[in-house]
């Protein structure tokens, strides 16, 4: 499709330009990196500002999770890079099945390492790409530092349509009101140090809105034991290290207790866990984690064992 050229006008704070910053080609190599290091400490209190609407879309993650659906992110240029390398990072932190997360970027996989930055005009690319994936059901983020995005905006309406729950991300409180949005994080960064490029702070933003998202969702689902990784593909020497390392902080058993566990358990770091923590074999253990949906506390629960 061709998507006609356009002019467009962004009412958005990080467009704008920033005093602060405004003699940053005069500076030296040391200042500039301090100018660009003091807009950058402005970012965790904007992240902070809309954590209850954040905690929201967490829970419509979980409930489409739990549900058998699956969540999907949207964004173009730098917010689709960030979507596409937090959805890869799941699968071998929290083992995470290979349906519970897809990305959807505005000009396709070429465009995560080459920019492609006319796709995002194509509202229509999205539309079509919700048709072809998505399910009533499932949850559906959009990330747009400008809040404008046709790819994105085009996305979550045919998301709606299909039955979705949607959320936006944006860094824009002046983004353009549109229906098929179910919930709107406004992360407001500001100017940014260089005008307009919102690679800065609300990439920095997105990001971190991205993986505390996740994350309280893996914790939500039982992807996690207290704050440890039990979910986690021990897939590297280093990782299967980090396993033993785990299984003895959670138990407070000596190492060669734990890798004889985990050597009985088939390397299964969750199996180990319940098998040592319970008493029950490993068997029984598996079992519990079965009818639990893998998650340990829940497990530990279903064989009436004391939890640490």
């Amino acid at each position: 499709m061709t998507v006609p050229r356009q002019t467009v006008h962004v009412d958005s704070p990080t467009e704008r330009r920033n005093p602060r910053t405004a003699t940053i080609d005069q500076m030296s190599t040391v200042d500039i990196l301090r100018t660009i290091n003091t807009e950058d400490r402005l970012v965790p209190a904007a992240v902070a500002a809309a954590l209850p609407e954040l905690a929201a879309a967490v829970d419509l993650a979980t409930d489409a999770l739990r549900a058998g659906n699956r969540v999907h992110y949207v964004g173009a240029g730098t917010s689709g890079r960030l979507a596409t390398l937090d959805a890869a990072e799941l699968p071998p932190t929290f083992n995470t099945p290979s349906d519970w997360f897809h990305v959807h970027h505005a000009g396709g996989v070429s465009a995560v390492r080459t920019a492609a930055e006319g796709a995002e005009d194509d509202d229509m690319a999205g539309a079509e790409e919700m048709a072809r994936d998505v399910q009533a059901g499932d949850m559906v983020l959009g990330l747009t530092a400008s809040g404008r995005t046709p790819y994105v905006l085009g996305a979550l309406g045919a998301a709606a349509e299909l039955g979705a729950t949607t959320a936006l991300v944006t860094n824009n409180p002046n983004f353009p009101r549109t229906s098929g949005i179910d919930l709107v994080i406004v992360v407001d960064t500001g100017p940014e140090a260089i005008s307009g490029s919102t690679r800065m702070k609300a990439g920095s933003a997105q990001k971190l809105v991205l993986t505390a998202f996740s994350t309280a969702v893996m914790v939500k689902m039982g992807r996690t034991y207290s704050n440890l990784m039990v979910s986690m593909r021990a897939s590297n020497a280093k990782l299967r290290g980090r396993t033993l390392r785990i299984l003895r902080e959670a138990t407070g058993l000596s190492m060669p207790e734990c890798s004889a566990a985990l050597t009985e358990s088939h390397g299964d770091l969750k199996v180990a866990l319940v098998h040592l923590l319970s008493g029950v074999d490993t068997s029984r253990a598996r079992r519990a984690l079965a009818e639990t949906s893998g998650h340990v506390r829940r497990a530990m629960g279903l064989l009436e064992a004391p939890v640490i």
